[in-house]
């Protein structure tokens, strides 16, 4: 594939914000790459609301206030997730179009909207179920799953995704040590984020605590407009903080091998989009099911709802470690042994979820999993902008984000069937053992076939 000419790239970005506005960041006495990095990072954050572990804190308030049950609840739910999924690759072509900056801002500003929006839900169906003569549920059911479509559209897909994508071309060398930094202050902000969103809801209520969110989002969002920017490029500046003009550097170099880009369509019929997609979805579905349903796991095992929740602390713990070793390794190697290792360690953890009983069953999950979640992290970041470059990095990772964001819509349900219909957990993790095998067989012997990177 021929390098894109560089008429192509600033056409498609002619939409984007102006680099030196309001201020240059090359007049910063360090190079700013690391402002990026800390927005980027605080944008993760900032998407907790719209991720599964922040909007289940809300689940029993949610309950009682919009006259639903749990099971109506999840309903809503797996059809907002299902709904927002279809949407994310047209964002991620919008991304291409108008840059990181505006994306970051936009679907901060829409994310605290639908907040809002989620504040008012038991009072409009409350008006229209008086008004209609019907019970209040019937009403708050369709404006819930609107809400749950609005979060996890603009939280876990588009402000996630472009968090992520907005490091990209500010480091090449060290893009994996860098985006491996980011993942431990991302794993442990979510894994102890239901914490604090706890105490503001037994602090100031439950739509107390949605309005003080929405509240941080806009201003997250103002950050974000003041100091994010699209590329260093925009801002006469260079990636790792080279020097522009020396065209005979390292970054001279990357930028070279970087210049060859595939288009959505080309990533679409390559197999080695889809067996990265299909792996990371793999534990978008683990995640997200064990997550929702993590104290009946445990107590189908004979433990208690302590051991449950006590789970998380030794995961994240293995996650953070596995992903910046993998993230300083990957910088210098290729990333399918690390595809591999990641699937053979979710192949573990699912044993070790089979036999929660044991001891050695709990610490297979906890080292399982967490390396598995480790690996996804790391893969997450790099597997597209390596294999297919920078030009359209944001409809393709779009489309993978709508992979993602799909299978954990159904990862809970899959659960919740195997567990009704089978009678144990053990059904569903069974099933995904042999998606799991099947994936890694595939894994093994699968080629790139685009020319644009070696796996």
């Amino acid at each position: 594939m021929n390098p894109v000419p560089e008429a192509k790239t600033d056409s498609r970005r002619s939409m984007t914000l102006p680099g030196n506005w309001p201020f240059e960041p090359k007049r910063a006495p360090f190079f700013y790459g690391w402002v990026i990095w800390l927005v980027s990072t605080l944008g993760f954050l900032m998407s907790v609301p719209g991720q599964t572990m922040g909007m289940a804190v809300f689940t029993d308030p949610f309950i009682e206030a919009f006259g639903l049950t749990r099971t109506q609840l999840s309903v809503a739910y797996f059809f907002g997730t299902v709904g927002s999924a279809l949407f994310l690759t047209r964002a991620g072509r919008l991304y291409d179009r108008v840059g990181a900056r505006s994306m970051v801002v936009g679907a901060s500003v829409l994310l605290a909207i639908m907040l809002l929006f989620i504040c008012s839900i038991d009072v409009f169906a409350a008006s229209l179920s008086s008004a209609a003569g019907v019970a209040l549920g019937v009403m708050s059911f369709p404006l819930v799953m609107l809400g749950y479509f609005g979060v996890r559209f603009a939280g876990q897909g588009v402000l996630t995704s472009a968090s992520r994508n907005a490091l990209m071309p500010w480091f090449e060398r060290s893009r994996g040590l860098v985006t491996g930094v980011r993942g431990v202050f991302v794993s442990l902000g979510f894994s102890l984020a239901p914490l604090p969103l706890a105490l503001l809801i037994s602090s100031f209520g439950w739509r107390g605590a949605l309005l003080l969110l929405a509240l941080i989002l806009l201003a997250f969002a103002a950050f974000a407009l003041l100091l994010l920017r699209d590329s260093p490029e925009s801002c006469g500046l260079a990636a790792d903080g080279d020097d522009l003009a020396d065209n005979s550097g390292a970054h001279s170099i990357q930028r070279m091998a970087d210049k060859p880009s595939a288009t959505l369509l080309e990533a679409r019929r390559s197999p080695v989009f889809w067996i990265y997609s299909l792996g990371m979805a793999v534990w978008a579905l683990f995640g997200t099911a064990v997550t929702y349903h993590i104290v009946s796991i445990f107590t189908e095992a004979g433990r208690d709802a302590s051991e449950a929740f006590a789970y998380f602390f030794p995961n994240s713990l293995v996650a953070v470690t596995v992903n910046l070793t993998a993230s300083w390794l990957a910088d210098r190697s290729p990333l399918k042994p690390f595809l591999l290792g990641m699937i053979s360690a979710f192949l573990c953890g699912t044993w070790g979820l089979m036999n929660l009983e044991a001891d050695w069953g709990y610490w297979l999950m906890v080292v399982g999993f967490g390396a598995g979640g480790g690996l996804w992290g790391m893969l997450s970041n790099l597997a597209f902008v390596r294999h297919f470059g920078l030009l359209h990095l944001g409809e393709i990772s779009g489309l993978n984000t709508s992979v993602t964001v799909f299978a954990s819509a159904i990862g809970p349900l899959l659960f919740s069937l195997g567990k009704d219909l089978g009678g144990s957990y053990d059904v569903a993790a069974l099933i995904c053992v042999v998606g799991l095998v099947i994936l890694l067989m595939v894994a093994m012997v699968v080629r790139d076939k685009a020319g644009l990177s070696k796996l």
